[in-house]
């Protein structure tokens, strides 16, 4: 399985900017990420804490 260039507390930052007021093709463009992945790590990590 490969391994995710990004760690869940990141993961976590970049769902937390989006809802802090950015566009997802902002968040996406800065953390060049695809629009499918942003939505797969919603899925994924969608509604959790940091300390989760």
């Amino acid at each position: 399985m490969k391994r995710s260039r990004f760690m869940e507390e990141q993961v976590i930052g970049i769902l937390r900017e989006r809802e802090a007021g950015m566009k997802t093709a902002d968040v996406c463009r800065k953390r060049r990420i695809s629009e499918a992945t942003f939505y797969k790590f919603k899925a994924m990590f969608g509604g959790m804490d940091v300390s989760q």
